[in-house]
């Protein structure tokens, strides 16, 4: 077990089933991704009228570039300074994007170079918001609830994810984007006014020196790495595990339901039954759990590459299926290595974890994103599909066949710290 500096408790929580600071929340961060999934519903359903499949891409992508240029030093402020603070700050600015998005597009239609300006300002809020929100959970509770923490948060934000995506394809086509935004607006207002007024720590996590720079406390992320080698191989294993389904689900769906003239709706149904299937796969880890939880979590993703393959079908009951599918492996196998990263990971260094974890994902999301764009332009739909799925199965062959994450999928069922 990687060694980990206890927490100091600030005040004694009450009994997770009788915290509602905590389950309120929890209900407040998933009504926040109700509206992410209605934005980002209308966010690709734009990009995919004004732009060709390869350009829409990367308009969809583009947020990902600067967020990985600054993740890094995003974590290591989530790691050295004060979360809340973090968090409202950095949402506080996502409202000033998403109205200026909707007072421009009254005024005249959106432009791609709007869209890029706007992925990208969110990439950067996103940069420093997300390590600082990883910190929370070892903040607001004890480390015995962080697994009823976790399974909660994800199947309330599964549940906010599916009525977003089903209210959202909806929304896009009776308002456009215009709509979508002010919805997305209100969701994260009410998240910094809860920030602000209720939530509030119940444990001090030990915090990186603020004598050396940002650049050094990164580095030392890096360092703490090298020296902890389960942390290392998990987070190694982890990094790139969206590049298949991202583009699948954030530009095939969309792609799929213009050419088969299924429209904007049913873009948000389908976006739904993931929603949908990654709640029921999270809840179904609350009820059981795999002994070896990593290797359990990395059979399910190699399921999900059919899954994938699957929405490259014309038929909206495959498609559908694929959809659900995607969505039951994606709840089932975060659970499970949620729970692993967790039981690795020392509180000290959350933040920069975190965010190197993330970092594999950024750099190569939007080569990803286009490089499924293009194939979408010049070949038959089914083809980038088949790609992106069979190479998701076939890349997760390799951990099952690694006895690390055997043993230290044992480690996932110790208290962390």
């Amino acid at each position: 077990m990687t060694s980990t500096v206890e927490p100091r408790m600030l005040r004694q929580p009450p009994a997770f089933s009788r915290d509602r600071m905590v389950q309120a929340w929890l209900l407040v961060k998933a009504l926040s991704d109700a509206g992410d999934a209605i934005f980002t519903i209308a966010f690709a359903w734009t990009a995919v009228q004004i732009a060709s499949p390869a350009v829409a891409g990367l308009v969809i992508a583009a947020g990902t570039v600067p967020r990985a240029v600054v993740l890094l030093v995003g974590g290591a402020y989530a790691d050295r300074g004060n979360a809340r603070r973090l968090m409202v700050i950095f949402n506080a600015l996502r409202v000033v994007v998403l109205v200026t998005v909707a007072v421009w597009c009254l005024a005249t239609p959106p432009t791609v170079a709007l869209l890029l300006i706007a992925s990208v300002a969110f990439g950067l809020c996103d940069a420093f918001f997300e390590p600082a929100a990883g910190t929370m959970p070892r903040q607001l509770v004890s480390p015995d609830d962080l697994p009823a923490y976790s399974a909660l948060s994800q199947t309330l934000s599964r549940l906010g994810t599916m009525a977003g995506a089903a209210f959202g394809g909806f929304l896009v086509a009776l308002f456009g984007i215009v709509g979508s935004a002010a919805v997305n607006t209100l969701t994260y207002t009410i998240v910094i006014v809860f920030i602000v007024l209720w939530l509030r720590p119940r444990f001090a996590l030990p915090r990186a020196s603020t004598e050396q720079s940002v650049l050094s406390g990164v580095a030392d992320g890096f360092r703490h790495l090298r020296t902890e080698r389960a942390t290392r191989t998990l987070v190694i294993a982890l990094s790139g595990l969206n590049l298949a389904v991202g583009p699948a689900i954030a530009i095939g769906i969309p792609l799929q339901a213009t050419q088969r003239g299924w429209g904007a709706g049913a873009v948000g149904i389908l976006e739904a039954l993931v929603g949908g299937g990654a709640m029921i796969g999270a809840l179904v880890v609350v009820r059981w759990r795999p002994r070896h939880e990593a290797r359990g979590a990395f059979i399910a993703l190699i399921v999900q590459g059919a899954g994938i393959v699957a929405l490259g079908i014309g038929s909206p009951y495959v498609v559908g299926t694929g959809a659900l599918v995607i969505g039951l492996t994606a709840g089932f196998a975060s659970a499970l290595l949620g729970a692993t990263f967790a039981a690795t990971a020392a509180p000290d260094f959350l933040g920069r974890l975190s965010s190197i974890l993330r970092l594999g994902d950024d750099c190569l999301m939007p080569v990803a994103m286009a490089l499924f764009g293009a194939l979408a332009g010049v070949l038959p739909l089914w083809v980038p599909f088949a790609l992106y799925g069979g190479a998701m199965a076939l890349l997760m062959t390799v951990p099952l066949s690694r006895r690390t994450f055997h043993q230290m999928s044992l480690r996932a069922s110790e208290p962390a710290g």
